[in-house]
């Protein structure tokens, strides 16, 4: 075998921990009643410190609050689970601006610029009706 492929290869029978260690690919059980491979049902091999292989649940990730017209991630509000968002405090929750924790700061300047340029072109539309009306 050459350098590049024995560098390369890796065992199927063993997987790495987080510590570092390997870990032998022995069979374990779910420690809940959930017995499916589901994306809710996700386990880590771990290996305690008294020598017993069991399983760590790992919980999803989270995709964080996104902003309702253009789907970005809002800044300023951490990536937590739905149920997660209950306990922490409002001010953690929401940035400090009108639609705040809703809509990212750059659709809300769009918006305000359009709400500015509609009256704006209202304005606009009355003068020049004033105008005509004037001379008749």
């Amino acid at each position: 075998a050459t350098a590049s492929s024995a560098r390369g290869s890796t065992s199927a029978s063993s997987t790495r921990s987080p510590a570092g260690a390997m870990v032998k690919m022995t069979r374990v059980t779910f420690r809940r009643r959930h017995s499916y491979n589901t994306s809710s049902n996700k386990v880590r091999r771990v290996k305690t410190p008294g020598h017993r292989l069991l399983v760590q649940y790992i919980g999803k990730r989270a995709k964080g609050v996104r902003c309702g017209d253009c789907g970005a991630a809002i800044a300023g509000i951490p990536h937590l689970r739905p149920k997660q968002y209950r306990l922490i405090k409002k001010h953690q929750r929401t940035v400090s601006r009108a639609y705040g924790g809703n809509k990212c700061a750059h659709c809300v300047r769009q918006r305000i610029v359009r709400a500015f340029l509609i009256e704006e072109q209202k304005i606009v539309k009355r003068v020049l009706r004033t105008q005509k009306a004037v001379p008749k």
